[in-house]
């Protein structure tokens, strides 16, 4: 009867009727809808990977948070890279101490393996700082006992000086699955500049071939330039026996020459050596002292991905002091300059050298600092030939630390200036730009060099590191120049502008 009554009442008023079932449909949606929100809050309220603190999440780029979740396969291998830097140097830096009330790194649901007694058990672990997780209000109740950082909380989070450089820059072993392990080389590159910006001296430290169980040695190179006069080369070659090194800190001792790291993160350099083509002596003793927060963590370059002893190419290189200053000595033959708070820098680069050239310059513009490069290695040259560009990494610090980071396509080199090389002709740029837009961040350096010296790299063990006798490059000279950079652009919505003296390196 009420169905009857329902269907003549619909085909009496067929308009009303319609209105009233879309209203009543309308109706059920919406509760199904409230319902299924209202299971979702309990169950992300009951989820301990959603309960914490904080306003805002950072995680991997591509993450898929379900996949975080559910511990699927493909969350197993996330990780935010440089997780370290990116809290010190991003997250919780100065630069956003207004924005940014407190920062806490978070492990969560990683996969180890627990070995007992003989048998072995698939864990999910994680892991928090507690004072971190405490300024965001994400800690858990205690049941009992304390919950504290430890050292190595505090060394994560706010490491001492000494501590932050050996983290970065520290000598390795030759890997084992090198293809040709005389090639593997590994060094301190330092260079000083006179307050006058006339005369400068590149420093290199210099360990290569299989080390430690292998034949290996060391060289420390010392190129002393003084504009327009010329240029002193000396070196001193050091026998494995007399080398000790660290895996754990910058330390190194090469016979009468040495770099320590001190605990405030200065590194006293001390370099003894004779002159190639003459009978001079070199002495250096100098301070070098990194500003702060001016350094670039690391970055293997490539890696060998092979166990066999096939691996033809790796590379590593970081930089502990992009901008430092240096005090002390250099003495040729007695003849002594006094270093005051000279534009210093320092590097360490590792790996195999065989066949490598790259593209690199590091200056100061202003209050900034930037540094940039590329590492070509031999099918990285023949990428170039069939038209394929390998970007550069252009890294830009100021006072606060690290500003932006740019991918430039090229480096644009122009005009010609001739110079002498064991007595042949090589032409080497006056002039170089480089450019780039990211987003709404762009930048602008223009490089006049001012001075350029070359070396043929056929040469054995010279200062690119390179132990083979004869690398076989197309472009052999191996070209250091030190010019003025002038930086312009915009970053963060404001401008940047600045120029200072710096050094580049290219090959011809």
């Amino acid at each position: 009867m009420i169905a009857q009554l329902a269907f003549r009442y619909l085909l009496y008023r067929p308009w009303r009727s319609a209105m009233l079932l879309f209203g009543y449909g309308l109706g059920v949606g919406v509760m199904i809808v409230l319902l299924a929100i209202g299971e979702a809050l309990l169950t992300q309220a009951r989820d301990e990977k959603l309960v914490g603190g904080g306003a805002i999440t950072v995680l991997p780029e591509g993450l898929d948070v379900e996949v975080m979740k559910t511990g699927g396969v493909g969350g197993l291998y996330f990780s935010i890279d440089r997780a370290r830097f990116v809290y010190r140097q991003l997250l919780a830096a100065p630069r956003l101490a207004g924005e940014v009330a407190a920062v806490a790194p978070q492990i969560e649901g990683k996969l180890l393996y627990l070995h007992s007694s003989g048998s072995e058990y698939a864990v999910r672990a994680g892991g928090e700082i507690p004072s971190r997780t405490k300024a965001v209000s994400s800690e858990l109740p205690l049941t009992s006992g304390t919950w504290e950082d430890d050292a190595g909380d505090r060394r994560w989070i706010s490491p001492a000086p000494r501590e932050l450089y050996s983290e970065i820059d520290r000598f390795h072993e030759t890997p084992t699955e090198v293809a040709r392990p005389e090639s593997w080389a590994e060094w301190h590159y330092f260079n000083v500049l006179s307050t006058d910006r006339r005369r400068w001296a590149y420093i290199s430290l210099i360990i290569g071939g299989d080390v430690p169980d292998g034949a290996w040695g060391g060289q420390v190179l010392i190129s002393v330039r003084d504009e327009g006069a010329g240029t002193r080369k000396f070196r001193a070659n050091v026998r494995s026996q007399d080398i000790v090194y660290s895996t754990t800190s910058p330390d190194l001792v090469m016979g009468a020459s040495s770099v320590s790291l001190e605990s405030d993160g200065r590194y006293v350099l001390r370099v003894r050596a004779r002159e190639e083509r003459g009978s001079a002596t070199l002495t250096a003793d100098l301070v070098v002292t990194p500003a702060m927060r001016a350094y670039f963590p690391g970055a293997t370059l490539a890696e060998c991905q092979v166990d066999d002893g096939g691996c033809e190419f790796t590379s590593g290189y970081a930089v502990a002091a992009l901008r430092a200053k240096a005090r002390g000595t250099l003495c040729i033959s007695g003849e002594c300059e006094e270093f005051l708070d000279a534009q210093a820098y320092h590097d360490h680069n590792w790996g195999v050298w065989r066949g490598v050239t790259w593209e690199w310059g590091a200056s100061r513009a202003g209050e900034f600092t930037f540094l940039y490069g590329r590492v070509d290695h031999r099918p990285a040259l023949e990428d170039a030939r069939l038209g394929v560009e390998h970007p550069l990494i252009l890294y830009l610090v100021d006072s606060l630390g690290f500003r932006a980071l740019f991918r430039p396509k090229r480096i644009a080199y122009e005009g010609r200036r001739r110079i002498a090389v064991d007595g042949r002709i090589v032409e080497v740029p006056t002039h170089a730009v480089i450019a780039d837009a990211r987003g709404g961040d762009t930048l602008r350096i223009t490089i006049d060099i001012e001075d350029a010296i070359a070396t043929d790299t056929r040469r054995p063990l010279l200062d690119r590191g390179d132990q083979s006798s004869t690398s076989a490059l197309s472009t052999p000279y191996f070209i250091q120049m030190k010019g003025v950079a002038r930086l312009t652009g915009r970053v963060g919505g404001k401008p940047v502008t600045g120029e200072g003296t710096g050094f580049f390196e290219t090959y011809r």
